[in-house]
């Protein structure tokens, strides 16, 4: 089934942008990490160089593979740690919610969110209205957005300095990438953003919340916030995290069909434009765009197949109740009646196709075969084309893995870039594979074989066990949404969960920088008649197969036991 004209449309004008726009923010991008000029350097370049004196950074001296590793992680730890400290202390800093007193977070749900905004999953056990103060959600979470997609696209360009040099012992300075990717990219275009969508209604406020009377006589509190600001970088730096807890299905999020529309653009052009930094750097533009080709052909792909399952009447509907039922907007359920069906399933799919996590509509009420879109997009890992950063170094370990296959084909060594992919960066390379599937399948598994953990999914058979399946692929996918149908605020998923986390964002970047150093120490080798090209229709096939065939060979089995039989019992009109 193809979706509607509006819903296509809308599709082809989004990744048109998108791909119109990556060229020149990739170049931008490339200029701002490798200390070139740019046309903001007039007014950043001195708040940039306060930055390195305060830090005591020289921005000229360059690390290791080891030594950038060791920054992120302490930066990294610092971060959870003061974020923790933040929201345990929350009742007694200022800003409390427009005048409305916030206490402490609890423990093991400060914890959970502490590790959860750090990693870029921003996954959230908590309604964002009621738990965090203003000082909170502005000083804390949205920080959080700004250095936590900054460390991803630092992570991206030091592996692709890696690839790109030879016989270099430094990959970059973290300290440097870091600052340069939120000066730069991240601030100034979620400044514009945020003006952007508070012309469409997002509101950017600290006035003190609305209490209002209904018509049946009761009395309504509406919180009010600085949401405009948050709501910018939240989707720009595919973070995810919304201000309130129906995230951008909320009107003060999400008012109008072009903020929903916006959202997305600023969602994917980082993503896109890396892909275009990279072709730069490697002195082959080809090299960025077949990576683009393949991002887009697999995003292209689940957006078709979520946008026309949802485009569908719900078949569980029995016969003599469904034709007193006008379905011909779709299978509505969870849904807002100003997006639609078409756009609810193309916002789900480009959310999860990119790490943001954000939902315009409810994932759980999805019919079985739309969520199971959004599900196998994070256990892809989350590269088609995933996160700010983490999108861009994810697909090229799936690319050395790519050419190591095309190399056993031909019998001859793989090569990439010019340079032999031997033992060691396979070895690392699988690693990233192995921890991505081990963190999702074993923590599910835990938790189905656990009374705390099977006490969190609110439907019983299939459908409560992808909400498990759904819960996990996405903390370890760094990714964040929810099938909504979870209660996660407990001790075993607030701490399950962050061990997840962090396994799929620190367990992903340690070998990805150790790949990086092997690579940087390599000398180029001429191509020869047995190289295998990495810019044609034919790498852009292979490697698309490679990760459609990884990710079906190792979540299959989970997949049939939760969204594949649950559609199949859901047509013949069995619930859960």
């Amino acid at each position: 089934m193809i979706p509607s004209l509006p819903g296509l449309l809308q599709a082809l004008s989004l990744f048109a942008v998108v791909l119109l726009l990556a060229r020149p923010l990739g170049s931008y991008i490339r200029k701002v990490m490798e200390g070139e000029r740019v046309f903001l350097s007039p007014v950043i370049r001195p708040i940039e160089r306060g930055v390195y004196r305060v830090m005591r950074v020289d921005e000229k001296v360059e690390q290791g593979w080891k030594a950038y590793a060791v920054s992120v992680i302490l930066f990294s730890f610092v971060c959870i740690l003061v974020l923790y400290l933040q929201q345990r202390l929350q009742g007694s800093l200022p800003l409390s919610q427009g005048g409305v007193t916030v206490g402490p977070v609890a423990p093991d749900l400060a914890y959970n969110t502490s590790v959860s905004f750090d990693t870029n999953t921003n996954w959230q056990n908590y309604l964002g209205e009621q738990t965090m103060t203003y000082l909170s959600q502005m000083a804390g979470l949205a920080v959080r957005n700004f250095v936590s997609a900054a460390t991803g696209i630092a992570v991206a360009l030091a592996l692709t300095r890696g690839l790109v040099r030879k016989s270099s012992t430094t990959i970059g300075n973290f300290w440097v990438d870091l600052t340069r990717s939120t000066l730069y990219v991240l601030l100034p275009i979620a400044f514009v953003g945020a003006l952007v969508l508070v012309s469409q209604g997002v509101i950017q406020t600290f006035a003190s919340s609305i209490t209002v009377h209904t018509l049946g006589g009761a009395t309504q509190i509406i919180p009010l916030g600085p949401v405009a600001s948050q709501e910018a970088i939240k989707e720009l730096g595919t973070n995810g995290g919304g201000f309130f807890n129906a995230n951008s299905a909320h009107p003060f999020e999400n008012p109008t069909t072009f903020s929903n529309w916006f959202e997305m653009l600023l969602i994917l052009i980082i993503p896109f434009a890396l892909t275009n930094t990279f072709g730069r750097m490697a002195g082959n533009a080809r090299q960025g765009w077949a990576l683009a080709a393949v991002m887009i052909v697999v995003l292209s792909a689940g957006s078709l197949v979520a946008m026309s399952s949802e485009e569908r009447s719900n078949p569980s509907i029995p016969a003599a109740v469904a034709q007193n039922i006008d379905q011909s907007a779709g299978n509505m359920e969870g849904k807002e009646v100003r997006f639609g069906a078409d756009a609810s399933g193309l916002f789900a799919t480009v959310t999860t196709g990119t790490s943001t996590g954000a939902v315009n509509s409810m994932h759980d009420s999805f019919l079985p075969v739309g969520g199971l879109v959004p599900l196998f997009n994070m256990e892809l890992g989350e590269i088609t084309p995933g996160g700010a950063g983490a999108g861009l170094y994810g697909i090229l370990v799936f690319a050395i893995i790519a050419v190591f296959i095309a190399g056993l084909m031909v019998g001859r060594t793989p090569e990439f870039l010019g340079k032999k992919i031997e033992a060691y960066e396979m070895k690392m390379a699988m690693l990233v594979v192995l921890f991505l599937a081990f963190s999702i399948l074993f923590f599910t598994a835990l938790a189905t074989a656990t009374q705390a953990g099977k006490a969190g999914p609110l439907n019983s058979g299939p459908h409560g066990f992808s909400e498990i399946l759904y819960a996990f692929s996405s903390q370890t996918g760094n990714n964040g949404s929810a099938f909504a149908g979870l209660t996660g605020n407990t001790l075993f998923y607030n701490v399950t969960g962050a061990f997840a986390m962090m396994l799929g964002r620190y367990a992903m970047i340690v070998p990805i920088l150790a790949i990086a150093g092997s690579m940087a120490g390599k000398r180029r080798v001429a191509p020869s008649l047995g190289t295998f090209p990495t810019t044609g229709p034919i790498w852009v096939g292979l490697l698309i197969g490679v990760i459609i065939i990884v990710g079906a060979l190792t979540f299959f089995p989970a997949l049939a036991l939760g969204p594949i039989v649950d559609q199949l019992l859901n047509n013949a009109g069995r619930l859960f």
